[in-house]
């Protein structure tokens, strides 16, 4: 099983802040931090936030307080599968369009009137730091004697206007880095007010030596005070005390107490569930279908006995699960309510259908509007794990489910690629997670993946339900370099559909291009090049007559030459 939860090292940390008005009337500054505990401090991490309100503005302390909040509740609001720095930007770029709304709404034309302040974030997740920055708040990181300064500020020279804020203007350029963390680490958070007036090296030390954080902080804040500031005074102090262990997460933590039992026969009940009957079973898991106290049918899967020693194992099942019940689509597998469990089990709702499959089994010479049909609710459900930063990774026949509802769906999560879980621990050992047949070249060419990889899945799938067979056969499981990759060939829709248009076989051609880069930009486009020809498919994708159409070429090479040889000889008679 994997290990318990509790037992796991975890991000922690020491946090000191001080804030004051200092010498203003008005406090303008806002700051805040939050530290979630358990699997959310794991999948989100910590958040610490500085903003500072401009002076001239009579409503700027208003945008530095939404600026931290709304980062603060709407950050973790966001899904624990995409990236810290995709679920940040997507926060801050929302208040900056908030708070320029909120000046135009309320007639405000002066910059120096409006909503506007600086923010300066810092977010801890795992084993790394993510900087967000836009002004002349600071971040900086204790580096011996010295503070080194992170960020950069966003002024004019000499001090002057700002060029950069929440609220100057409809979009906003957020600075982001990113980089590993040390136990020991010490980070620094301050407006203006209290680092344009400290000495760097007196704080330092000051830090360093401070076994009380708040107390340091303080004692800083005042030093700046009466070396001269004339402004607001807030600081934020934060020490790395351990870092998390370097393992994938387990997304389901509860989980990890769990007995894993044998699997369960027709009859049985488990968790208020009474088993109808097994679904299907191999040497990793087996599945049943189960019926609630409400009716209600769901797929219990169990892991087989041979997969019960394997931690990796049982976390992709968990995964499964996880995922499952970040969605509420028809065209991807959704999981029931969370229920207490006595035994490690994943629980998915049951859809009565037919795998793709069953069906290209059924129907083993579709029509091009069936193919297309079926490909085009695939993409809707690509569409959703794609835009919260999931890769399937397994994209396969037997994963596709048609309903009799006549509703395409996209299930069995297991080999799936979370960016947002891939952040808070490293990926499982297996190579190729998916069936080779249908996995991309680049899984095996050891190059960069990405969504373009579930392209070349899904144009695989669509050749293969024209035809009974894959584009390049087996070829593609046996390269290992971008070098081989190169050398595949695409075995021409023609040889084996010659009834279907050939702007259809030069749109699974390049759908399935060996290299990622010549596929086409958007699952859309692949799907509108399967409804009528791409705009360049006659100079990208028209092949040679040779290929098209052997005997009319050599018919027309022969006509060519026999007219040649006609004048030829009319020239020497002549």
């Amino acid at each position: 099983m994997p290990k318990d939860a509790a037992s796991q090292t975890r991000l922690e940390v020491t946090l000191g802040q001080f804030a004051s008005a200092g010498r203003k009337e008005r406090m303008q500054d806002f700051h805040g931090a939050a530290l979630p505990a358990g699997i959310e401090r794991r999948l989100k991490g910590i958040v610490l936030a500085v903003a500072d309100g401009i002076s001239p503005s009579p409503v700027s302390h208003i945008a530095a307080e939404s600026a931290v909040k709304a980062l603060m509740g709407d950050y973790f609001a966001t899904s624990p599968a995409e990236t810290v720095r995709s679920a940040a930007s997507k926060v801050i770029a929302a208040t900056n369009s908030w708070l320029y709304a909120q000046s135009r709404h309320a007639g405000i034309d002066e910059a120096d009137r409006a909503h506007i302040c600086t923010l300066s974030a810092l977010i801890l997740k795992a084993r790394r730091a993510h900087l967000f920055h836009i002004g002349d708040t600071r971040i900086w990181r204790l580096s011996g004697a010295t503070l080194e300064p992170l960020t950069e500020d966003h002024a004019a020279p000499g001090g002057g206007w700002l060029t950069r804020a929440m609220g100057l203007a409809p979009q906003i350029e957020i600075d982001y880095r990113s980089f590993d963390l040390r136990v020991g680490d010490v980070f620094v958070l301050t407006s203006d007010g209290v680092h344009a007036h400290w000495d760097a090296r007196a704080v330092a030390r000051k830090i360093a030596e401070a076994r009380d954080l708040d107390q340091a902080a303080h004692e800083i804040a005042e030093a700046s005070l009466t070396a001269g500031s004339p402004d607001n005074l807030t600081i934020q102090i934060v020490r790395i005390e351990a870092l998390p262990d370097p393992e994938p997460a387990d997304l389901m933590p509860e989980a990890a107490h769990l007995p894993v039992i044998d699997p369960p026969a027709p009859g049985d009940e488990i968790d208020g569930y009474r088993i109808l009957r097994a679904l299907h079973g191999n040497d990793r898991s087996h599945a049943f279908l189960a019926e609630d106290g409400e009716g209600r049918q769901v797929v219990l899967k169990f892991p087989a006995s041979e997969m019960r020693e394997r931690p990796d194992h049982l976390r992709a099942m968990m995964a499964e699960e996880w995922i499952a019940r970040r969605f509420a689509s028809a065209h991807l597998m959704t999981a029931p309510p969370v229920r207490e469990r006595t035994a490690f089990y994943v629980a998915s709702d049951y859809i009565p259908g037919q795998s793709l499959r069953q069906w290209m089994r059924d129907n083993p010479r579709p029509d091009a509007e069936s193919v297309r049909e079926i490909v085009e609710q695939i993409v809707h459900g690509l569409r959703l794990m794609h835009r919260r930063e999931i890769l399937h990774q397994d994209l396969r026949p037997e994963n596709i489910l048609i309903g009799r509802d006549g509703v395409v769906r996209i299930i069995d999560f297991g080999s799936a690629w979370v960016a947002g879980v891939a952040e808070a621990g490293p990926a499982r050992d297996e190579d190729i997670l998916g069936t080779q047949q249908y996995s991309a070249p680049e899984y095996f060419s050891g190059e960069a993946i990405s969504w373009r990889a579930e392209m070349f899945s899904l144009g695989t799938i669509a050749y293969e339900m024209f035809t009974g067979r894959l584009p390049y056969g087996a070829q593609v499981a046996r390269i290992s370099s971008p070098r081989e990759r190169l050398r595949l060939r695409y075995r021409a829709l023609a040889d084996l559909r010659p009834d279907l248009p050939e702007w259809i076989d030069a749109a699974l051609e390049r759908a399935t291009h060996p290299d990622p880069a010549l596929r086409p930009g958007a699952l859309g486009e692949f799907v509108a090049d399967l409804r009528r020809p791409a705009a360049d498919y006659v100079a990208r994708n028209r092949r040679p007559l040779i290929d098209r159409d052997p005997l009319a070429f050599w018919k027309a090479l022969s006509a060519g030459l026999g007219l040649a040889v006609v004048i030829l000889l009319a020239n020497l008679l002549a």
